[in-house]
């Protein structure tokens, strides 16, 4: 009986493993910087701030206002603030997925 137990609770770890690896988007920055380039350059070029220089996509600034991980960029692409338009519905969650990868990977390695 142990035996049976112990071999199902392998094969759902197993199932339960390969079906969230599957449901894991996958980073694509190539993609990233498409979306950012087709939905975002407009406001933000070079990682710039076109309505409200302070706030750029620059890390410090990131940091500064709670933006500098990929949670809080996605949610602010998902449902904008102020005067950014919430992306949601326009863009693909794995759109969203990427771009906010796009983001904080060209703020952090500071290639804007």
């Amino acid at each position: 009986m142990r035996f049976l137990f112990s071999l199902f609770l392998s094969f759902f770890t197993v199932y339960t493993l390969s079906s969230h690896s599957s449901f894991a988007q996958k980073i694509d920055l190539d993609v990233g910087e498409q979306v950012f380039s087709q939905n975002c350059a407009a406001c933000h070029a070079g990682g710039n701030n076109s309505v409200n220089p302070i706030k750029s996509l620059k890390f410090d600034d990131l940091d500064k206002y709670g933006k500098s991980s990929i949670e809080t960029i996605k949610y602010q692409v998902e449902n904008g603030f102020g005067p950014m338009p919430a992306f949601a519905g326009r863009l693909s969650d794995e759109e969203i997925f990427c771009v906010a990868h796009f983001v904080l990977s060209q703020a952090k390695n500071n290639t804007w």
